[in-house]
């Protein structure tokens, strides 16, 4: 610990423009005790060098580029998580992606660079798959169904702006919650014809989750482009929402489409 006065004086020295080291043999402070004490004073007034935070459209009317936000909407609320600020200095949004998806895992990317331009995401490596970070303050800002806990067990609505984003760009959402937690499959079956079996394959797309709103947020979405799904409750709580018909995978597929 050192004396209040002995940190007020290196401060000074600070925004006089003497350098760490100088101040930190003149008044005998551990060298990094000094920069810290500088990178405090910086971020107190706002003046911290390097990328600037991107503009939030919430916090100061900045444009939002909506398709990649929708996306990315969809993308957070099947397989993605925000860390609290109380866990971390800036909060951080995290997309799960499957190794086996590398287009994915890149759109994923790319919709978080278009979301918050003035922020770099990054991929951190987990056993056979990547978590796509970005970090920013104003992620609470652009989904505020965040919090503490898994989503299933708290309360997910999206706000008016986010409804009225949904409701003008519903394919977007539908496709970011494909790409978290759905997937395109080819089922099969076999019919006898003629006395001899034969096998049909037909397309089908599937999306799970345990939050009962989540659900409800994807079928109302869905309703609203005219897809027709069905339901079935699993183990754990967990829904399961197939497309099957035939006009409603062709739709899905040319907006959609299977995961690559």
């Amino acid at each position: 610990m050192h004396d209040i006065t002995v940190r007020q004086r290196a401060i000074s020295l600070c925004r006089d423009g003497r350098s760490n080291a100088d101040i930190s043999r003149q008044l005998g402070v551990p060298y990094g005790t000094v920069s810290w004490w500088r990178h405090e004073d910086l971020a107190k007034h706002g003046t911290l060098p390097g990328r600037k935070q991107s503009p939030c459209f919430r916090c100061h009317g900045s444009p939002l580029d909506q398709p990649a936000y929708t996306y990315l909407l969809g993308l957070y609320l099947g397989d993605g998580h925000i860390m609290h600020p109380k866990q971390h200095r800036v909060p951080n949004l995290a997309v799960t992606c499957d190794n086996n998806w590398p287009g994915v895992m890149d759109e994923v990317e790319q919709a978080m660079r278009r979301v918050l331009p003035n922020n770099s995401p990054c991929r951190v490596r987990r056993i056979g798959c990547h978590d796509v970070k970005v970090y920013s303050m104003h992620l609470p800002c652009l989904f505020p169904q965040h919090g503490s806990g898994v989503k299933h067990k708290r309360l997910i609505a999206l706000e008016p702006w986010q409804q009225d984003l949904v409701l003008t760009r519903p394919w977007q959402l539908i496709r970011g919650l494909i790409h978290s937690d759905g997937c395109r499959i080819t089922n099969w079956t076999v019919r006898t014809v003629d006395g001899q079996p034969k096998r049909y394959e037909y397309p089908r797309y599937f999306f799970s989750n345990t939050s009962t709103d989540i659900i409800r947020i994807f079928t109302h979405t869905l309703d609203s482009v005219s897809v027709e799904w069905k339901s079935a409750t699993r183990s754990h709580g967990r829904t399961d929402i197939s497309i099957a018909r035939k006009a409603c995978v062709a739709l899905m597929d040319k907006h959609v489409g299977p995961k690559h």
